[in-house]
């Protein structure tokens, strides 16, 4: 059980990592900051690149909170907040 626990942490966090650094930075195949804040405003959140830059932030931090397997309760505020 704890060896499965430690897997889908694993690969949870990487592919949360690798989405978050496609909205930062355009990795991965992303459109980076200034891309996706166009898809933001699209969808009526102005000032897109704040909204990219907090969502971004959220999921990289998030990512590594669930690599190190700590602060729970942080990573989902983080995730409901954005």
């Amino acid at each position: 059980m704890d060896s499965g626990i430690l897997i889908a942490r694993l690969v949870l966090g990487l592919l949360m990592a690798a989405h978050g650094a496609q909205k930062l930075l355009g990795w991965f195949g992303g459109h980076g900051i200034v891309g996706t804040a166009g898809f933001f405003e699209a969808l009526g959140f102005k000032p897109g690149k704040l909204f990219n830059f907090a969502r971004g932030t959220v999921l990289v931090a998030g990512a590594a909170l669930l690599l190190l397997a700590g602060a729970a309760s942080l990573r989902s505020t983080g995730a409901v907040g954005t």
